[in-house]
């Protein structure tokens, strides 16, 4: 005899359910009659050392296979239908929960906006989860059953989503010490542009010239950050380059001048102007001018543009050393833009 777990035609009632085999389902059968209690939450039938004959086993047509499926849906139509809704309405809530998160929270008093992108995506994957976990618990799975399945699967699923899982836990910590916030330009593994959410799993900046960019949050936190945004003031550093045969003192003097005439830039610490470098035939200047964070890419542009027009009026000298004064940012300073606008 062969002990076998086959699904029987089903006959539901709320303290019973009855399996009987026949030719509905097998021909040639030995008919079994079975009656089991079944609690709420199993409603996936189970015949334990049901006595069948081998020979029924070849007498067994396509068509009877194909009616164990049928059999179950008819059993267990209702809940099935329950657990699609539960699903789709879990879907959608999530959502709405997740942009209602997003949006509202940035408006509470005393909570960063930061939080708010990390904590909607939270709430949107908590909410699918809770609905799946239902759905399942209607069609019969029990909570302990899907806890056991994911304590036996925990292994094997940290080790395929550890990079996953690292970024989420990246995510929280750029959250917690706050290196960067929304609106300050960054830089940092080899990208660079204004941050414009801190996900769960990634980080999304817009560089200057308006790309997206996404990057992993693990990559972003193992990195060097460069912020350039949050500091109250940043130095503007313009290197000009004029001949030796130019006078310098003077040159000093009128940079100096434009620095000083420009009312973004800070009197305090004050504009300076010193040699630099000596090149060839060329001595290498360079001005140094603080201001506030906000106004410093104009303020770099402007003082470029106004030293290289001052410098070419004013100075005494032949064409072509007019022509040698060469003014540019400095190279080790860079200057991206520090505005969320972009």
């Amino acid at each position: 005899m062969i002990k076998s777990h086959l699904l029987y035609q089903l006959s539901y009632s709320p303290s019973c359910l009855g399996f009987q085999s026949g030719a509905s389902l097998a021909k040639g059968f030995r008919p079994v009659q079975r009656c089991v209690t079944l609690s709420s939450q199993d409603r996936f039938a189970r015949v334990s050392q049901a006595q069948i004959a081998p020979r029924n086993w070849v007498s067994m047509t396509i068509s009877d296979f194909l009616m164990i499926p049928v059999a179950w849906l008819t059993a267990n139509a209702a809940s099935l239908l329950a657990a699609i809704a539960i699903l789709v309405a879990g879907w959608y809530l999530a959502r709405l929960a997740a942009r209602a998160i997003k949006q509202l929270l940035p408006l509470a008093y005393g909570v960063d906006k930061n939080f708010a992108p990390l904590l909607s995506q939270a709430a949107r994957y908590g909410i699918i989860i809770f609905a799946v976990v239902t759905a399942l618990n209607l069609l019969g799975v029990s909570n302990a059953s899907i806890l056991a399945v994911l304590g036996a699967a925990g292994l094997a699923i940290a080790l395929a989503l550890q990079g996953t899982l690292a970024n989420i836990a990246a995510g929280i910590m750029l959250i917690w010490l706050r290196p960067i916030a929304i609106g300050e330009f960054i830089q940092g593994d080899g990208v660079a542009g204004v941050v414009v959410e801190i996900g769960l799993f990634g980080t999304r900046l817009r560089s200057s010239s308006g790309l997206y960019i996404f990057t992993p949050n693990q990559k972003l936190w193992a990195s060097a950050i460069t912020n350039h945004s949050r500091e109250p003031r940043r130095r503007i550093d313009v290197n000009v380059s004029v001949p030796d045969s130019i006078d310098i003192a003077k040159s000093r003097k009128i940079l100096l001048r434009i620095a000083s005439s420009d009312k973004r830039v800070l009197a305090d610490p004050a504009p300076n102007v010193h040699v630099d470098s000596f090149s060839g035939a060329a001595v290498n200047l360079q001005l140094r001018a603080w201001v506030a964070t906000p106004d410093y890419l104009e303020t770099l542009y402007a003082l470029t543009e106004e030293a290289k027009i001052s410098l070419n009026r004013e100075l005494t000298g032949t064409k072509a050393d007019k022509a040698g004064i060469t003014v540019t940012p400095d190279p080790a300073n860079p200057s991206p833009e520090t505005q969320a606008g972009g």
